[in-house]
């Protein structure tokens, strides 16, 4: 993910930060967070699925329905012209996985990650592996190019062709985290599908490893990196490691944080029923799949529907520098996690935003400690920048 700094917004007043903060005048939040400061950057949206900022500052989003909005330096807020006509905006599907390339600077290269109608050289009613029906819709990577005044999108490339998608749109995925090799990690979702996340003849349910031409990356047999997901939304290294993390979207109960391991299996196998998609089983099943990797962070009953994850840094925050920050769209809250020392478990555990601004889906962390941040209700969705105050 990107890091670095946009432009400033209109200052709203700081909130109250966890759920162990107490009622009455002088009262104060009985944890060690810092206050935190959430100001506009754009309004005005119908559910931004992501967003990314530029080296200058300027800021993309794009409407998960099919519309790209740009910030710019100067604060004018605009669209940004693209040709998105074989765009699949179905249910959880449309245009989702925004990613700067690693030398934007240079070749004002991005990536998005979006559902296609049709074939797409596929051939009309080919069938993906995992897709439902055989009308040929995708889900698939593109590269793209925009021009130094950030007023049009150019489709160059296009990297992954063939993830899965469901007829109903449902189980999309489609998180996209560039690596400091210019590599490629993508997130995907299962489309709901009952042998989708075992079945390595599939890219969903799976986090892809590819080269910046779509070829498999060396650790990623078949451009699988990682199997046995459900939702895969969210995904980033940790801060001063080389640990890289997802967070994905649990059935009723049990959303799930996950180090990644190259080959790992992590346990989702919903065809108990070959006949039905069986959200019964565990989101970890390590009876049915052995050696499955058990999570770092679970959410427990009920499910609170974690759409991504970042890491915030910098001093301004004091002990949780270095936490991991999983959203919310159901529990409409922020979850902030400090991870102990070998990554692999949890520390401290609380909460942010709770309530404050309805279901939160996108962040991306900024150089200066802030972060922005998506919601995601339908209507009158904004991008946010959360500032931390010490």
């Amino acid at each position: 993910m990107n890091k670095l700094l946009a432009g400033t917004g209109v200052l709203a007043a700081s909130v109250c930060l966890t759920l162990a903060c107490t009622s009455g005048a002088g009262a104060q939040p009985e944890t060690d967070l810092p206050d935190l400061q959430v100001t506009t950057e754009i309004d005005g949206l119908n559910k931004p699925w992501d967003v990314v900022v530029a080296p200058d500052g300027t800021i993309l989003t794009g409407e998960r329905s099919g519309r790209f909005v740009v910030k710019r330096t100067d604060g004018s807020v605009a669209d940004l012209a693209a040709d998105l006509s074989d765009l699949y905006a179905q249910g959880e599907t449309g245009l989702m996985g925004i990613e700067l390339a690693q030398d934007f600077s240079e070749s004002r290269a991005l990536y998005t990650c979006q559902g296609v109608t049709g074939g797409g050289g596929l051939g009309t009613g080919s069938a993906i592996p995992g897709s439902a029906g055989g009308d040929g819709n995708h889900i698939a990577v593109f590269r793209w190019t925009v021009d130094p005044e950030w007023t049009t999108l150019t489709r160059t490339q296009t990297v992954v062709d063939d993830i899965p998608v469901a007829a109903s749109g449902r189980h999309g995925g489609c998180r996209i985290l560039s690596a400091p090799d210019g590599s490629l990690f993508v997130g995907t979702g299962d489309t709901a599908s009952p042998t989708v996340p075992q079945d390595r003849n599939s890219l969903g349910g799976k986090v892809l490893h590819v080269n910046a031409d779509g070829t498999a990356a060396a650790d990623a047999p078949g451009r699988v990196y990682t199997l046995g997901h459900r939702n895969v939304q969210g995904l980033a290294f940790q801060p001063g490691t080389d640990r890289l993390y997802e967070v994905e979207q649990g059935t009723t109960r049990d959303d799930e944080l996950n180090l990644l391991v190259p080959g790992g299996n992590y346990g989702y196998k919903p065809d108990r029923n070959p006949l039905t998609y069986d959200e019964s089983v565990p989101m970890t099943d390590p009876e049915r799949v052995p050696g499955a990797i058990e999570a770092v962070w679970s959410s427990g009953e009920p499910t609170i529907a974690t759409p991504d994850l970042t890491f915030v840094d910098g001093a301004a925050w004091g002990d949780w520098s270095g936490a991991a920050v999983i959203s919310s769209q159901q529990g409409q809250k922020l979850v902030i996690l400090k991870l102990t020392e070998d990554g692999t478990g949890v520390a401290r555990e609380t909460v942010a935003l709770e309530g404050e601004y309805g279901r939160l889906r996108s962040m991306e962390p900024l150089a200066d400690g802030s972060f922005l941040l998506t919601t995601d209700n339908g209507s009158g969705d904004r991008v946010l920048r959360v500032t931390p105050s010490s």
